[in-house]
């Protein structure tokens, strides 16, 4: 390893070496100069071998000229690029030229006859196929393939689906308008493909799903399987049931409530089908999102990664530069609040796992790309434990959570709170000789509170009275008589924060 001015000289996907500057095969760096703009930039050094050790060039200035008439002649559109000469420490010269990602897109190398467009792969600079090349003139022309008008006519198509799902998650009411302003609809009536994959009656064959259940940990026998096609709504909901339906609920009987141990976080599971539904690539045709669910974890895999391997690569989501392949139908589904607008979707997938109570550090869900797909790998949280670690987990737990003080606001204190109609206690006052059978029992409306926030900690009032059927007065007054109870806890604010539910013997 050496350096040429402040360039560290090492093998790396964003540089190629040229020992010297071929004048009479010009192709061989002209077609990186188009792949390095047309992919993610990169820089070209003249003088410099192969395995990174440095010759230098012999006439300096002539070779800058030389290329810079190659590629203002045979490049188009041209490129932004610098040229300039770098000495090293023994005093050779090397010729430096530094490509950044370009912004008109397909940069086109026209040469002998032919007018080819390439792009990076690894370390080699190839012509584009079909599929690249049309990514690269929508990118060139600022458009996104959601945004791209259709054939077809806003009056051949219905979106109850998307109204009702507006109706019943934004607060607000659905109106027509919003086609146009969402971007699914143009003035003159088309659809865009967006709005295609919107409508009840999604005609874009791409869209769909393939699920499937193994016996195991491998792809050698399946239990079940599913093929969903349709508008993004009910691939959402389809994928998610198919994921409940095979998936488990373990549960762990204390005294006076049961707890329920699921193998994953339910706004996990959401989150990740919302991410792969909303930031995969549409553009490449008989494509498909791709669920997995083995005995040890659930894998996902879509089309369109954001790497330049060919291998998958790890990724860190606190590093990951939010992109939105489809802004349409991210503004979409943050309209519908299944999804923020800050790009936090992997780091929240990792939060709600966190959640669960058999979570550990080393179950902790993964993410993947590679040049053509990504992946979400979420982890079961009880795969392998055996009946003597859940009584462990819950001897463990139930010390270091003896420790927390129930967190009750004051509009939640004993002092304030009414004798509720469906208490034990309204029934021994109305009933004084009636025998108290049922001290430690604490119902089922209240277990069915239990239920609800270990499957989802972020549960508010409102959406424990849909699921429980009762009303939120009497969802906030058993919420009061849980953490009195010390069986439920508040972690933070009432709007951030979440509920956890103790081991409490």
């Amino acid at each position: 390893m050496r350096f040429v001015g402040n360039k560290l000289i090492a093998e790396c996907t964003a540089y190629d070496f040229k020992s010297a500057l071929e004048k009479k095969k010009i192709r061989d760096w002209l077609k990186s100069v188009s792949a390095f703009a047309d992919s993610e930039g990169g820089t070209l050094f003249f003088g410099v071998d192969n395995d990174a050790s440095v010759k230098g060039v012999v006439d300096a200035q002539h070779d800058l000229e030389f290329i810079s008439e190659k590629i203002n002649a045979h490049l188009d559109p041209v490129p932004v690029y610098s040229l300039n000469p770098a000495k090293t420490d023994d005093g050779k010269i090397v010729l430096v030229l530094e490509i950044p990602a370009g912004m008109q897109t397909p940069y086109y190398l026209n040469l002998d006859g032919r007018r080819i467009a390439y792009v990076r792969r690894g370390n080699q600079s190839v012509p584009a196929n079909a599929h690249e090349l049309f990514g690269l003139v929508l990118r060139g022309s600022n458009r996104s393939w959601d945004s791209l008008v259709s054939n077809e006519l806003r009056e051949k198509h219905s979106f109850n689906t998307l109204e009702r799902e507006y109706n019943k998650r934004s607060g607000s009411q659905w109106e027509e308008r919003l086609l146009r302003s969402f971007g699914l609809e143009t003035e003159d009536g088309h659809l865009t493909n967006a709005g295609l994959l919107f409508a009840d009656d999604c005609p874009i064959a791409q869209s769909r799903a393939f699920c499937t259940k193994w016996n195991g940990l491998t792809k050698t026998d399946a239990i079940n399987d599913s093929e969903y096609q349709g508008n993004l709504l009910m691939l959402l909901d389809t994928i998610k049931n198919f994921i409940k339906a095979n998936t488990a609920v373990r549960w762990y009987k204390l005294p006076d409530y049961r707890l329920n141990l699921p193998e994953y976080a339910e706004r996990a599971i959401e989150e990740m089908c919302v991410n792969h539904l909303i930031h995969r690539d549409y553009s490449e045709l008989g494509s498909e999102v791709s669920v997995n669910i083995y005995d040890d974890r659930i894998e996902t895999t879509s089309p369109g990664g954001i790497t330049d391997s060919f291998e998958p690569i790890h990724l860190d989501p606190e590093k990951i530069a939010s992109k939105r392949r489809n802004p349409i139908l991210a503004e979409v589904f943050s309209q519908l609040r299944f999804m923020e607008k800050r790009g936090s979707g992997l780091r929240k997938i990792q939060d709600e796992t966190a959640l669960l109570p058999s979570y550990n550090e080393d179950k902790q869900p993964y993410f993947e790309s590679s040049r053509d797909f990504f992946y979400t790998t979420l982890l079961n949280v009880n795969y392998g434990m055996t009946d003597a670690d859940f009584d462990a987990l819950v001897e463990t737990r139930q010390v270091s959570d003896g420790n927390n003080t129930p967190e009750i606001h004051p509009e939640n204190s004993p002092r304030k709170r009414q004798i509720h109609p469906e208490s034990e206690e309204f029934a021994q006052k109305i009933h004084p000789e009636a025998e108290k059978t049922t001290q430690k029992k604490i119902g089922k409306t209240a277990q069915a509170i239990i239920d609800a926030i270990v499957i989802d900690a972020k549960m508010t009032r409102k959406e424990l009275a849909k699921i429980t059927g009762r009303s939120e007065d009497t969802i906030k007054y058993h919420l009061n008589v849980l953490q009195e109870r010390g069986i439920i806890v508040r972690i933070g604010s009432d709007r951030g924060g979440h509920w956890k539910v103790l081991f409490k013997k």
